[in-house]
């Protein structure tokens, strides 16, 4: 502790993966999205399943299985170029998510990858979610990664030219798509906007209440704010806005979300 009583820390290891990843993903060719969905209808299906079952179904488990679908139905999205500048497309979607869970007793997200969602049902995804946040110290560094974050930093960023040199080892190791969430840390809508080491990536923001005109009157619905990232080298805009077509239909229809009130 300084004279003015400020405090120096150690700087954790774990937060060195996520500088390097930054670093190696600020120099893809990116390009961003900002969509808004109404997720009204959804956000009624989930809270009327907690009322019939007593389960609250995870809002992300919707959305990754939303996103998995939108994939399955534009296959070209989830490909990846390798070294040689050949495109590798992945026919499995194996969607990396953050979960929030403690790890040696300090609360943090930490990546899972959820494989072949696209032929998952979202009670399924939800339940696989559930069971790594509850999982004890699930992503605990073992003393080798401790030593691996030690690394000089150009030795540590290796790693992340993963999609560019294997992409089949960057699937088995983070997935092929990722959905992060910045809208679990604050209420209200609002965008984030981030690199990634991916082809395709949802951000998830916050949900407000807008006005829109539905059936030729003004109401309010819930709007939530989606960032989606693509790794221009491989996704061309045409495509690209197709995929985000799909993916906002398949949200706002409410995808794998059966309501208890309807046969």
């Amino acid at each position: 502790m300084s004279d003015d009583g400020d405090r120096i820390e150690p700087f954790p290891a774990r937060r060195r993966g996520t500088v390097d990843y930054m670093r190696a993903a600020g120099r893809r060719s990116n390009v961003h999205g900002l969509v808004e969905v109404d997720v009204t209808e959804a956000r009624r299906r989930i809270a009327a399943i907690d009322a019939e079952t007593g389960t609250s179904l995870s809002f992300t488990a919707f959305l990754v299985a939303c996103l998995a679908r939108a994939i399955a139905d534009h296959p070209q999205v989830n490909a990846y170029r390798d070294w040689r500048g050949r495109l590798h497309v992945f026919e499995d979607v194996d969607v990396n998510v953050l979960v929030e869970t403690t790890i040696r007793g300090e609360r943090m997200a930490v990546p899972h990858v959820v494989r072949a969602a696209n032929e998952r049902s979202v009670r399924s995804i939800h339940d696989e979610i559930r069971a790594t946040r509850e999982s004890a110290d699930p992503t605990a560094l073992s003393r080798l990664d401790e030593l691996a974050f030690r690394l000089p930093g150009f030795l540590r960023r290796l790693v992340w030219r993963l999609p560019q040199w294997f992409p089949e080892r960057w699937k088995a190791v983070a997935g092929t798509v990722a959905v992060t969430s910045v809208g679990m840390f604050g209420a209200g809508g609002g965008w984030a906007v981030s690199p990634t080491n991916y082809t395709v990536q949802l951000t998830v923001g916050g949900i407000s209440e807008q006005p829109r005109v539905v059936d030729g009157e003004i109401t309010t619905r819930e709007v939530l704010d989606l960032t989606v990232t693509f790794d221009h080298d491989v996704v061309d805009g045409a495509p690209a806005a197709r995929f985000v077509q799909r993916l906002r239909e398949l949200a706002e229809d409410a995808h794998g979300l059966e309501s208890p009130q309807e046969p």
